[in-house]
């Protein structure tokens, strides 16, 4: 169980720490701290805000998000999109309890005392760990049994490609199997909410393809709950059951767009009207978002990316 002290939305813009911030909580099936839990919610978040100090006295700081209003259900595939700045990252990490929300509250229905792994834009792996150790460690941390680790780490490196190369260490891999190994490490542990990042924002074109490919052949496998944070919108619905619209800083939700393309999805998907027509919607109620953020006119859709 994860807690902190609840603040009220609207309470004193202070910096989030250990003895204040928003609630974060992992309970079992319906966490006290959120009000009027929703039928099969997973993530259910409040009101939420954050705000940074600037550290200059007399300074407001900014306000990086909020308030906004969360729900994910269990199993949902739930991206995120939204101009640069705009506090998708933030909110992700007030999910993860990485960052203690200024205001508002967020729970997880889990009955596991640790139900999220995360997955980030940086590979976050250890470069003096091989393979086979990096995908271990979150098991290892969890007090694991080192028969029972290794096990699922094999299983884990076999799904994501890896398998002949668990004696590898980082230094030698390209970025997309660096991440795949990131991936593998996250879905070792089990989790019942992954997390991700703009996880493919560092790749290259041909293997952001690759990994939106295999996630979501791995994703339609298990259905856990994801939430997916990412500039690109033909990303985010590919990989989505739906779309939230974030406005500029600070980020609210503008809309939300459920994915009218069936499941199991295919890559090939991407040439379906449907998708075409969803990405033409997404994109003109952003347009004005980012360019309000850049201050730059004419600016257009290009490949779906909004950074």
């Amino acid at each position: 169980m994860r807690t902190t002290a609840t603040v009220p939305h609207g309470a004193a813009h202070e910096p989030a720490g250990p003895a204040a911030g928003g609630s974060v909580t992992a309970g079992r099936q319906r966490p006290a701290s959120v009000d009027d839990w929703p039928s099969g919610a997973k993530i259910v978040a409040r009101g939420v805000e954050q705000h940074f100090s600037s550290g200059r006295r007399g300074s407001a700081g900014v306000h990086a998000l909020g308030p906004f209003d969360f729900t994910a259900a269990d199993g949902e595939f739930v991206c995120v999109v939204g101009p640069s700045g705009c506090g998708k990252s933030t909110f992700l990490r007030n999910v993860a309890g990485l960052v203690t929300p200024t205001a508002g509250e967020i729970g997880i229905s889990s009955e596991a005392a640790s139900p999220v792994a995360t997955v980030f834009q940086d590979y976050s792996i250890y470069p003096w760990k091989t393979v086979a150790a990096n995908i271990r460690y979150g098991l290892d941390l969890a007090g694991v049994a080192r028969k029972t680790g290794d096990a699922r780490a094999a299983e884990w490196a076999a799904r994501l490609g890896l398998a002949d190369f668990t004696k590898a260490y980082p230094g030698t891999l390209s970025g997309g199997m660096k991440q795949r190994v990131a991936i593998a490490r996250a879905l070792a542990v089990e989790p019942e909410v992954l997390l991700m990042d703009e996880p493919f924002a560092a790749l290259d074109a041909q293997m952001r393809l690759v990994l939106q490919e295999e996630l979501l052949r791995l994703w339609q496998a298990d259905r856990r709950t994801v939430l997916f944070v990412t500039h690109s919108l033909e990303e985010a619905i590919l990989l989505g059951d739906r779309v939230v619209v974030m406005s500029a800083r600070p980020g609210k939700v503008l809309a939300e767009f459920e994915v009218p393309l069936a499941r199991p999805r295919a890559p090939e998907v991407r040439a379906d009207p449907e998708f075409t027509r969803l990405h033409e919607a997404i994109w003109e109620l952003l347009r004005g978002q980012v360019t309000g953020v850049t201050g730059v006119t004419g600016v257009t859709g290009g490949d779906g990316g909004l950074s």
